[in-house]
């Protein structure tokens, strides 16, 4: 798991130096059935319920990735009203059989606390690594998907501003009317 994370690392400065994939991460719609940090059952079902939902892919480790939680949960909350939902992924909480680790869990329960995150974040399971979160190379990675739960444009590698990331938002969902 030590060899994994270093090199999940590495791969993130340098995707973080390239900025945006060029290919989808998928083609087929990304779904999944997991729990939420508190326990709560969620599926992809909730996707349905937004024009937008924006999926970032974290890590407790990450330091972009926990800089730029608090831009994300101002975003959460002034995108609401647009139809945008953000989750958060937290990628580094389960060991290579899907267990939770109950350390990096109340890490990354710390780290959502602190930084005033207030959207829901998925445990990952063994089903989602094989499946949506296969591509996934370095964190953070951004992607988003529309109500079907196709993926829109390319996954993003790197943090990015609250500006930033509204310029995006407003720029998919334009392109989804």
């Amino acid at each position: 798991m030590k060899r994994f994370l270093s090199v999940l690392i590495l791969l993130g400065t340098a995707a973080v130096l390239f900025g945006q994939t060029k290919n989808k991460a998928n083609s087929k719609p990304l779904t999944f059935s997991s729990v939420d940090l508190e326990g709560n059952k969620i599926s992809s079902d909730l996707y349905s319920d937004n024009k937008l939902t924006m999926i970032n892919i974290w890590g407790t480790f990450c330091g972009p990735c926990i800089r730029e939680m608090p831009d994300l949960a101002k975003l959460s909350e002034e995108n609401k009203s647009k139809g945008v939902e953000i989750i958060g992924i937290p990628i580094d909480i389960v060991d290579d059989w899907g267990k939770v680790d109950p350390r990096l869990k109340s890490d990354a329960l710390m780290i959502i606390q602190k930084t005033g995150v207030k959207y829901r974040n998925i445990v990952p399971t063994i089903d989602m690594f094989q499946t949506m979160l296969r591509g996934i190379q370095a964190v953070p990675t951004t992607i988003f998907v529309d109500k079907n739960g196709n993926q829109i444009g390319n996954a993003y590698l790197g943090s990015r501003s609250q500006k930033d990331w509204q310029k995006i938002i407003d720029k998919l969902l334009e392109s989804q009317k």
